[in-house]
């Protein structure tokens, strides 16, 4: 197990500190809830946001923002942690990063086209796709929690009304492949020949692809011995040059309620990005914006430091589960301060399969046991789509006593 004395901005705020936000991780249930739930970190802030925010206040610097300063700083970010280089000129600069999707798939697709998923995946995938008329095609992960080229080639097919497009004619229907590049809840970060291999499938059957990267940033650095990952931009992968990435700092540096985010395309992609309505940039808020690049141009030191909390707390959980909750199945993720838990295998208490109510069992919906029984908060794995069922997702961003106290009481629950 990596040390628990390790000290992170994770550890900075004490739990009575964090139940002082008002933030909907610290309201959305009651006082004695420990929320582990929805992805916001519980951590101090990185000080250069502080000081760009603080500074744009002061200035009055709270008007409507202009350019591409966001793709600059995001180019900077990219070529340092990952050598990716990319023409900033080129990006779009738009709201947040499930607005950017749509904006992008209204110019691939039209109504009735489909978008292809790999579930379980993060649950707006789903609704913000539908709210646009389009249907949703899945292309489930494998058992192994990686990309199921199978799985992706029937959907491919299904979603453009082609059994192989080197054997026949194109339907005329357009599709996109949605991939979340690492992906969410899994925490997989996928390698960079699966990644060739899906856009080699994609260009078969005509599929346009776009990656959400909002987890790019948050890899493992390698502690006491555990190996360490990388995040692979997918506009650094052969066969990505019409495809589209959508990167944001909001969720590497806490700005969740801060939002913006920046499309980038490769070269065939370029002219797709101008076709998106200058409208669509309307909802950029400025200070958000000058928030983002402060993180990305001077917080790799406060980065590196949460990272090192987010694998000291992954590893910390196998622990825990293994002590007190040997039921449950969990492999550290490669990417995002997210945990998998798979919960089918548990039992109630004594062999006992329901809750007081008789309504339900922690293998079943062990989402609302340990929250009823427990008084933690964690996602339900239902609404990340097929292959969710008895799984939970549990947020790893935070201290180690709060960690260790809602594996401590889950356990008890199903003890009792």
């Amino acid at each position: 197990m990596t040390g628990t004395s390790l000290r992170t901005p994770l550890d900075v705020p004490t739990l009575d500190e964090l139940r002082r936000r008002t933030s909907v991780k610290w309201r959305a249930f009651d006082p004695d809830v420990l929320p582990l739930f929805v992805a916001e970190m519980d951590v101090a802030p990185c000080e250069p946001v502080v000081d760009a925010v603080t500074a744009a206040m002061r200035a009055g610097d709270t008007g409507y923002d202009h350019g591409t300063v966001y793709g600059e700083a995001y180019a900077r970010f990219a070529e340092r942690r990952w050598g990716w280089s990319f023409d900033p000129s080129t990006t779009r600069t738009l709201p947040d990063v499930m607005v950017a999707i749509v904006e992008v798939l209204r110019v691939l697709t039209g109504p009735g086209d489909a978008v292809v998923v790999n579930p379980p995946v993060y649950p707006p995938f789903f609704g913000f796709v539908r709210n646009e008329g389009r249907r949703v095609v899945t292309a489930p992960l494998g058992a192994d929690l990686r990309l199921d080229l199978d799985a992706l080639e029937r959907a491919f097919a299904e979603a453009t009304g082609v059994a192989d497009h080197g054997g026949g004619p194109r339907s005329g229907r357009r599709a996109v492949w949605l991939v979340c590049n690492p992906h969410n809840p899994t925490g997989t970060a996928h390698a960079p020949d699966e990644l060739a291999a899906g856009l080699a499938l994609a260009a078969r059957y005509g599929v346009r692809v776009v990656a959400d990267e909002i987890h790019a940033p948050i890899t493992r650095p390698g502690l006491a011995g555990h190996p360490a990952t990388t995040h692979t931009p997918l506009l650094t992968v052969p066969g990505s040059d019409d495809a589209v990435a959508v990167v944001s700092a909001s969720k590497a540096f806490n700005l969740p309620g801060i939002k913006a985010a920046a499309a980038v395309g490769g070269p065939g992609a370029v002219a797709d990005l101008r076709r998106i309505p200058e409208e669509a940039s309307h909802g950029v808020h400025h200070v958000a914006v000058l928030a983002h690049v402060a993180a990305l141009d001077h917080g790799d030191a406060w980065l590196d430091a949460v990272l090192a909390g987010v694998e000291r707390n992954a590893w910390l959980l196998a622990d825990l589960l293994a002590e007190h909750l040997p039921g449950v199945r969990y492999r550290p993720g490669e990417a995002t301060y997210l945990a998998w838990l798979d919960c089918r295998d548990l039992a109630g208490p004594a062999g006992g399969s329901t809750v007081p109510d008789g309504a339900r069992s922690p293998a079943a919906d062990p989402r609302a046991w340990f929250l009823d029984r427990a008084r933690v908060a964690l996602e339900d794995g239902r609404r990340f789509g097929p292959g969710g069922e008895g799984h939970v997702r549990l947020n790893l961003a935070t201290n180690v006593d709060v960690l260790t106290e809602a594996v401590v009481r889950i356990g008890a629950s199903l003890a009792r």
